[in-house]
């Protein structure tokens, strides 16, 4: 199988550069300046066993290519935010023998939340699911690291919306004689949403630094109970912290990097890049979707779903706001919500 990769930035470069080190047939899907790197130097990975270089197909768009084959695998692993125009481009892209990629390839969405799934079964009829458990930081246009050991990441695999399929276990075994480990389960759904709620503290992160310290670790503490709470209200199952832990272990323990620091997690990697969007849309804004849907007052992920859109708008530096101003306005958010009032937060100055 050729894996196409659309969008090698972290965690789509770290997967690709770990596939091709395995000996698959990888092509890398880029844009801009890291597009032009790509091409000119190679993909750079730097992982704990080396620092790897791997000269690679790189492309913008589908038509770069030809026709697609039969035996491509698509992996999706852009930011929720822009998956639209990946699956817009690439989906009516034709494969030799007839048919497009939405209707013949199969499509594994490694992107955080569970909106890319739903978008992405709109227009392909082979949707995979996978929970990325993959630290890794996009260092500079052509460079990627991934500081996991002695595995790079843990990456469950399956059907979406649910069940699997020979193809899932043909990639899982793939990606296991790349470094990492690929489970494949018919409820990828399930390790998702657990994900996701270790995901609502990346906004926190972007906003008031790494989550360090009790104030932080309370904060967070009471975002993630909010998104419990809302979870069960929806009747949507989750892994537990417990059961990560245990399948996890130390399986993937960060190490440092000479070289290549790991900042913080991709909300945080955004606004340091200056991109202009970020995904808490669909991490906090999942929870407040669901919790209005459920009727669950959400106030706490609002909050940070709000200041996670001002600070990439407005281009502003990760960490730059006090985790005491957070806290407060945090106070202040589920004060209004107890007492009956309409929570309207004030935009930054």
């Amino acid at each position: 199988m050729r894996y196409i990769i659309i969008g090698a930035g972290a965690v789509g470069g770290a997967i690709g550069g770990r596939l091709a080190g395995a000996g698959h047939e990888v092509v890398l899907v880029a844009r801009g300046t890291h597009l032009a790197a790509l091409r000119e130097g190679g993909l750079r990975l730097k992982v704990p066993d080396g620092e790897y270089t791997h000269r690679l197909p790189a492309v913008e768009g589908p038509e770069e290519l030809g026709e697609l084959r039969g035996d491509d695998v698509l992996v999706l692993a852009v930011k929720t935010q822009d998956t639209v125009a990946a699956l817009q481009a690439w989906g009516p892209a034709p494969v030799t023998g007839g048919g497009t990629a939405a209707e013949r390839l199969p499509l594994f969405c490694a992107q955080n939340g569970v909106e890319g799934q739903r978008l992405a079964l709109r227009v392909f009829r082979q949707v995979y699911g996978v929970c990325v458990w993959l630290p890794a930081t996009f260092v500079e246009p052509g460079a990627v690291s991934a500081a996991g050991s002695p595995l790079t990441g843990m990456l469950h695999l399956g059907r979406h919306p649910h069940g699997t399929d020979e193809t899932a276990r043909r990639v899982a075994a793939d990606l296991e004689k790349a470094h990492f480990e690929a489970p494949v389960v018919a409820d990828v759904a399930r390790w998702q949403y657990a994900k996701l709620l270790s995901n609502l503290g990346n906004a926190l992160e972007a906003v008031a630094g790494p989550i360090a310290g009790d104030k932080a670790g309370q904060l967070y503490g009471r975002v993630r109970a909010e998104g419990e709470s809302v979870l069960d209200a929806a009747g949507i199952t989750y892994a537990s912290v417990a059961e990560q832990q245990a399948l996890r272990g130390h399986k993937v323990d960060l190490v440092p990097l000479d070289g290549a620091p790991r900042g913080g997690g991709s909300s945080w990697q955004s606004l340091s890049r200056g991109t202009g969007t970020i995904e808490a849309d669909y991490l906090n804004g999942e929870i407040a979707l669901l919790g209005r849907l459920h009727g669950v007052p959400t106030p706490l992920n609002d909050l940070l779903q709000h200041l996670a859109n001002t600070f990439a708008r407005e281009r502003r530096e990760p960490g730059s706001m006090e985790i005491d101003e957070l806290v407060r306005r945090a106070d202040e958010a589920v004060e209004a919500v107890e007492a009956g009032e309409a929570v309207a937060f004030v935009q930054e100055s």
